[in-house]
C-alpha cells in the first residue's frame, strides 16, 4: 500500500534524489550500519572522508571485530561522539559471535545491540534489506513536523511518540529503501533547518507550516539552558626525544578509551602520574582552549613542560605511553589533543 505522502515523495526522489553517497554504492548491511552512525548529528560532507577511510580500513564486519579499539578510535579521532564507535566495537563482535557475522534483518533485534536506536535499525532494515522499517533521524523529524505542524521539541517523549505514529503511518509497503532514502534527502537538501527551500518541495500543497507561513516555528526548539562550566589542566610533558606523555583515559565518561594528556584541577597541581620524580627544565603555559561538550563547556589550560627523564621512570602500564610527535601513532585522540599534539609537532619542527 502507498499513500498520497509516499508517491510523491518517491517521485521528487526520482528526478531530484541523491545517488552518488558513498554508502549508496553496494549497500550492505554493514555498509548501512556504519554510514547510520556516522551520521547521528554529524554532516554528510564532514562524515564522506572518515567514511571511505574506515570501510578501507575495515571492509566488514570481521575485520571490524578482530581490530584493535586503538585501530578503530584512531580512525573516528575528529568525529565526535567516541560512545558511537566504541559501541560499534562492542556490537561488530556481538554479530560475529551471535549472529554468524550478519546484521539481523529485523528492527527489535537490531535494536538491542550497543549504539543502535529504533531509527537506525530501521534504516538498516529498510535500505539494506528492503523490507518495511521507519525511520526517524533529524531530516525525517524536521520534514514531519513541518508537514503536520507537530509543534514542540521532537525529543520530547510525547511529541516523538507522534512522530513515530507518523512515521509509520507513511511508510509504504514497496521502493521502502527509495522512500527511506528520499526521506533523508528531502529533509538534507530541501526542508532544512534554515532557509528551507519550499518551492521545490513536493508536498509544499499539504504542508501545514508553509500553507500557514510558520515554516521558521518547526521543529519547536529545545528549551534553553545555559551550560556549566569545568576546567581542567592537561599537561604536555615532552621529553628530549620529542616524545610527549599520553594516558589512556576510562572506557566510560568523556573521551572513553581515548589517549589524552595527563591532567589536574589547575595549572598549579602537577598530576599524580610517576613512579619517580623528574626534571622539569622549562614550563609554559599555552592560551586556554574551550572544548564544548553537549551538557557543559570545558576550558583546558594546556601546560608545556619539557623535562629530563628516562622511559622507564613513567609507569609501565597500558596506561601510558610516549607518543613521538615525528612518527604519529595510530591511536584514539581526541579533537583537542589532536590538535595540541599538531601545534607540539610543529613548535619541535616536525611537520
Amino acid at each position: 500500500m502507498m499513500g498520497e505522502f509516499s508517491k510523491k515523495v518517491l517521485s521528487w526522489f526520482t528526478n531530484h534524489g541523491r545517488r552518488d553517497l558513498p554508502w549508496q554504492k553496494n549497500p550492505t548491511a554493514y555498509r548501512v550500519w556504519i554510514s547510520e552512525i556516522m551520521l547521528q548529528q554529524t554532516q554528510v560532507a564532514t562524515v564522506i572522508p572518515y567514511f571511505e577511510r574506515f570501510m578501507d580500513s575495515f571492509p566488514d564486519v570481521q575485520t571490524l571485530a578482530l581490530a584493535d579499539i586503538d585501530q578503530v578510535l584512531h580512525h573516528w579521532t575528529g568525529l565526535g561522539y567516541y560512545a558511537r564507535a566504541r559501541n560499534l566495537y562492542k556490537t561488530a563482535n556481538l554479530i560475529v559471535d551471535d549472529y554468524n557475522s550478519k546484521l539481523p534483518a529485523n528492527v527489535e533485534r537490531l535494536s538491542e545491540l550497543p549504539g543502535i536506536g529504533k531509527s537506525t535499525a530501521g534504516a538498516i532494515v529498510a535500505i539494506a534489506y528492503n523490507r518495511p522499517a521507519s525511520i526517524l533521524d533529524g531530516n525525517v523529524k524536521r520534514v514531519l513536523t513541518r508537514v503536520f505542524g507537530v509543534e514542540g521539541w521532537p525529543e520530547q517523549a510525547q511529541v516523538k511518540t507522534r512522530l513515530w505514529q507518523i512515521a509509520e503511518a507513511q511508510t509504504p509497503d514497496s521502493r521502502v529503501a527509495d522512500y527511506t532514502q528520499a526521506m533523508m534527502d528531502l529533509g538534507a537538501t530541501v526542508c532544512t533547518r534554515s532557509n528551507p527551500r519550499c518551492q521545490d518541495c513536493p508536498l509544499a500543497q499539504t504542508c501545514i507550516a508553509f500553507q500557514s507561513d510558520t515554516v521558521d516555528l518547526y521543529p519547536g526548539r529545545k528549551p534553553k539552558k545555559s551550560l556549566p562550566v569545568k576546567q581542567v589542566a592537561m599537561f604536555m610533558l615532552q621529553n628530549k626525544h620529542n616524545e610527549v606523555l599520553l594516558q589512556k583515559r576510562p572506557p566510560t565518561g568523556i573521551w572513553g578509551s581515548l589517549w589524552s594528556f595527563p591532567e589536574a584541577a589547575n595549572v598549579a597541581d602537577q598530576p599524580d602520574l610517576l613512579d619517580t620524580s623528574i626534571e622539569i627544565e622549562s614550563v609554559s603555559k599555552w592560551p586556554e582552549i574551550r572544548h564544548t561538550f553537549s551538557h557543559y563547556h570545558l576550558d583546558i589550560t594546556p601546560v608545556h613542560e619539557i623535562i629530563t627523564t628516562r622511559k622507564n621512570t613513567v609507569m609501565d602500564t597500558d596506561l601510558w605511553l610516549w607518543y613521538p610527535l615525528n612518527n604519529p601513532l595510530e591511536i584514539g585522540l581526541a579533537a583537542p589533543v589532536k590538535k595540541l599534539l599538531t601545534q607540539l609537532a610543529q613548535q619541535s619542527g616536525n611537520l
